[in-house]
């Protein structure tokens, strides 16, 4: 007979229920075949460790999986509060070694805290970790505790790219307070020939054939991977073989202005209202006064975003992924319709926006999940225009800010209206460029009051069939009565084809 579950409201996970026989575990909880993953970084200063480790949480967190950076240089800036000079960082400098395993001990034990009490799924260990006797201790420490373990070196020998990288990031360093730039960028350069005479790279052929790992050589040029255990590494393998460092900018917009939009309805596939046009045509000048070399334009395949791409009169690529997120039953419905028609529906939604699912549609959750491959693409592309939606937009914005679920759907995307995105070493700069071209205001606040109303949505809320309304049949989207005969004799409507009384543009 099967074993009956419950639901850990935390995690939201089904385990067996406690007062049932359960199968030998440690005293740790249940042993999962998925166990958390310690990344290590390997290489000498100045090599892109940290923007790795950083751009690899942002994206890890989120698609969802629970991510943290420990730098090891901020336990030692905490512990050695008077930073003297690169001496520090000699091998022969026997207080100075005690001091840096010290601090190197005291974050791999945050990790271990953090991977076992707090959730988290992935500890990223940023250090230099560029001796073997270094390493080996993280990898101890990961058996002793059932950790996987994945390597992460970058190596880098161009002498232009690591003078960039000390100029734009390590003279900022709170090491360097009061120094001049010269000063600076003298010690630090001594302080990378202090790891250089000790440095061990990891050797995949030979004394490290048995790690899973991958070795970034000149800022992605080449790639070398060993032993790639699971999903998780090798969803890492392919977003570190996609960023760059290049200089580029990305380029976010809604639609114009749509014909639902006017009426408040959600969804529909209805084409852009008189303001839409004019934001369109408006949007054309601001492309052509930037002069952007080799600009790709990108749009869903809904009919609002292909007539504004339309109007810039220049190739542009449609993506489903970049469709708005599908609200089910509740398409082309407004807000106060829904209240009325699916109130329990409307309660959980306002109380779990992020992973409230629409019954035969979408979350922002599902949706952050079909725009991987976008993100993807946009890391490896350089100037890119994306047309979209506002649910959509909200997605690619949190993953550019750094904002976690609970803030993405309360982000503010207006409609005519551009955010110029221009990625830096450890993040990125916004800049809003509003069109003079007036629109409704589409964006609603996070409403209190309607979040304390209703079940709790730990009951369905990542249901694959949500439980809390009945689903009607979905209404397919037919743009014209052509489309709606030759569905109809092939016989895929199930439903009476609708009358022409009372008819919203959008089904027509």
């Amino acid at each position: 007979m099967p074993m009956e579950l419950t639901q850990n409201r935390i995690k939201k996970i089904w385990l067996p229920r406690d007062e049932l026989p359960q199968l030998p575990i440690n005293v740790g909880g249940p042993q999962f075949a998925n166990s958390p993953t310690v990344i290590v970084m390997v290489g000498l200063p100045a090599r892109g460790k940290t923007y790795i480790s950083k751009k690899l949480t942002r994206y890890l967190n989120w698609s969802g999986v629970p991510t943290k950076v420990f730098n090891v240089g901020e336990y030692r800036r905490e512990a050695v509060k008077d930073f003297s000079s690169h001496d520090f960082f000699r091998s022969d400098n026997k207080e100075a070694m005690k001091i840096r395993r010290h601090c190197a001990l005291a974050a791999l034990a945050d990790v271990k805290s953090y991977l076992t009490k707090e959730g988290g799924q992935i500890a990223v260990f940023d250090a230099t970790n560029t001796t073997r006797e270094r390493r080996s201790i993280v990898v101890d420490f990961a058996k002793e505790n059932e950790f996987k373990v994945f390597f992460i070196e970058s190596v880098c020998d161009d002498p232009a790219v690591v003078a960039s990288n000390v100029l734009e990031v390590k003279l900022s360093s709170p090491d360097y307070k009061g120094c001049t730039s010269n000063e600076a960028l003298e010690d630090f350069m001594k302080r990378i020939n202090c790891y250089k005479n000790s440095y061990e790279p990891l050797d995949p052929d030979q004394h490290d054939r048995d790690l899973s790992m991958i070795i970034v050589i000149d800022v992605g040029r080449r790639f070398l991977v060993n032993r790639v255990q699971d999903h998780i590494q090798s969803k890492i393998v392919y977003y570190l073989m996609n960023i760059h460092v290049q200089p580029r900018c990305i380029y976010l917009c809604r639609a114009g202005e749509s014909e639902s939009n006017l009426k408040e309805k959600i969804g529909g596939d209805s084409g852009l209202s008189h303001r839409g046009k004019k934001f369109a045509v408006a949007l054309k000048k601001y492309v052509e006064d930037q002069n952007l070399k080799e600009l790709k334009v990108w749009t869903s395949q809904l009919k609002r975003t292909i007539q504004t791409a339309e109007a810039l009169k220049m190739p542009y690529e449609q993506w489903k992924a970049l469709n708005e997120l599908d609200a089910g039953v509740c398409e082309e419905k407004t807000y106060e319709e829904i209240k009325e028609l699916y109130p329990e529906e409307y309660a959980l939604r306002a109380q779990d926006k992020y992973h409230y699912r629409y019954p035969s549609g979408e979350s922002y959750q599902d949706l952050v999940q079909r725009l991987e491959p976008v993100i993807m693409e946009l890391e490896r592309q350089g100037n890119v225009l994306v047309i979209c939606h506002q649910a959509v937009m909200r997605c690619l914005l949190s993953y550019f800010l750094d904002k976690p679920a609970d803030e993405m759907p309360y982000l503010k995307c207006p409609l005519h209206s551009m955010l110029k995105l221009t990625p830096f070493a450890y993040g990125c700069h916004v800049e809003i460029v509003p069109f003079n071209v007036d629109a409704v205001n589409t964006h609603r606040d996070r409403i209190i009051e309607d979040c304390k109303k209703g079940p709790n949505p730990l009951m369905r809320r990542n249901s694959v069939t949500p439980l809390a309304s009945p689903e009607p049949t979905k209404k397919a989207r037919i743009n014209s009565f052509e489309e709606f005969a030759a569905c109809s004799s092939h016989g895929c409507a199930s439903q009476e084809p609708p009358s022409g009384q009372g008819m919203s543009q959008q089904e027509i």
